[in-house]
């Protein structure tokens, strides 16, 4: 999908929202469990993942422009967990196409294992986005930006208490290394391939990224169950044609453990929905 296809779906949907699929089997609905064992005995996993994730996608669909599903919540139950990523993906772009789909993988190494890394989900998986961790630098990032149509996501300011122990550090000009991320990386690709992850619980700080990359498009975990406020995100990060995809995870997919959690996570979908409509339309973007 490329900056314009993106841009034309938030209009259209009036929403920035990415759906986080962090699905993990010690939070999902103990009915998904039990319909799952029913059906495969023990061999339940991949159905309980796939299950779940389908009736999440379903629910909240209309409301989202975008899912997100991260790679560890599946690699950690080994060729099932794969098998259901594998099949989650194939499902969105079956039943919808128009939806931006962004693999959370934050891979990164030397070029021609990035290289790898970047058939893998470019072109075996056929997603639109992977995050990327720009820290060997150029030639550890290059390798995705060869694709028409893709991006690379690229760690920039994370929503992670740790993040202050070196994205923040600054250099004998007062420079802090994640201003240097996104100055450096722009002499690599620009802001029709290149998106940066920051956090929304930095807060005011999306007014000091503005200034080095006014354009780009910016991942923003952290709304919801982290804290961070979608009002400021907005108030320092939005930009003429939106300019942010704003990710909810647990706050959206884990609002129930009932029966009910699909309608519940369509509640929690729509309500932020309508919180991202009203800053569009102060924005001016519809």
């Amino acid at each position: 999908m490329n900056r314009q296809q993106l841009i034309h779906q938030i209009k259209e949907k009036q929403s920035f929202l990415c759906v986080g699929l962090d699905t993990d089997l010690n939070k999902i609905p103990q009915c998904i469990i039990d319909e799952a064992k029913e059906k495969d005995g023990d061999d339940y996993v991949f159905r309980a993942l796939c299950e779940f994730n389908a009736l999440i996608i379903d629910a909240t669909a209309p409301y989202c422009v975008a899912y997100k599903p991260n790679l560890a919540f599946y690699e950690a139950y080994g060729v099932d967990g794969i098998l259901a990523f594998e099949a989650t993906i194939d499902y969105l772009k079956e039943e919808y196409p128009s939806h931006f789909i962004i693999a959370d993988a934050k891979r990164g190494d030397i070029g021609n294992t990035s290289k790898m890394y970047a058939k893998t989900f470019f072109e075996e998986y056929d997603v639109d986005a992977l995050t990327v961790a720009p820290y060997m630098g150029e030639d550890s990032v290059t390798p995705f930006l060869g694709y028409d149509d893709k991006w690379v996501i690229l760690l920039a300011l994370t929503s992670n208490k740790g993040s202050h122990d070196f994205q923040l550090t600054e250099d004998i000009n007062g420079e802090r290394l994640f201003e240097k991320v996104l100055k450096k990386s722009q002499q690599w690709g620009n802001d029709e391939n290149i998106m940066y992850v920051v956090g929304a619980t930095q807060g005011q700080m999306f007014e000091d990224i503005r200034k080095v990359v006014p354009t780009h498009f910016l991942l923003v975990p952290g709304v919801g169950a982290q804290g961070g406020s979608l009002e400021e995100v907005c108030k320092y990060g939005i930009t003429n044609d939106c300019g942010l995809l704003v990710n909810s995870s647990r706050g959206i997919i884990y609002a129930s453990d009932k029966d009910d959690f699909a309608e519940i996570s369509a509640q929690k979908a729509h309500e932020l929905q309508q919180q991202m409509a009203a800053e569009l339309k102060k924005a001016g973007i519809i």
